[in-house]
């Protein structure tokens, strides 16, 4: 049900908000294929014991299991295939010196859609 700003829940991370003291959250761009889109729209998703990783100046998710479609027949996705993440260069540059030198993590809080696009939202943590 989408809410006054267009936003439509897919799937959150609860256990993320018992575990971990959450510092700053930012909003990133999921990069997905048709079948995980199709997934996510009928809720066929599961954030438990994901994070995200900044490699090489790129930002990744890790360890989402996005359930396969059923009514694809062929060409399904790999349910805990690694999805890249799209942020800003001076997010991603943040991000990557914060996890780097402070002891953070990166963990996504939920998935959503927001104007027709899949979007996350990934919370900088530390652990209690």
């Amino acid at each position: 049900m989408p809410d006054a700003a267009g936003e439509r829940l897919v799937a959150t991370n609860r256990r993320a908000r018992h575990e971990y003291h959450i510092e700053e959250t930012f909003e990133a761009g999921l990069v997905l294929t048709g079948t995980e889109v199709q997934s996510l729209r009928l809720g066929k998703v599961n954030l438990k014991d994901s994070y995200a990783r900044i490699k090489n100046g790129e930002a990744w998710l890790h360890q989402v299991h996005i359930s396969p479609y059923p009514f694809a027949h062929h060409d399904n996705h790999d349910p805990l295939r690694v999805r890249k993440l799209l942020l800003h260069r001076r997010e991603i540059d943040k991000l990557y010196g914060k996890v780097n030198e402070q002891g953070h993590t990166l963990v996504p809080l939920r998935i959503y859609f927001k104007g027709g696009r899949a979007k996350v939202t990934l919370a900088l943590v530390k652990g209690k």
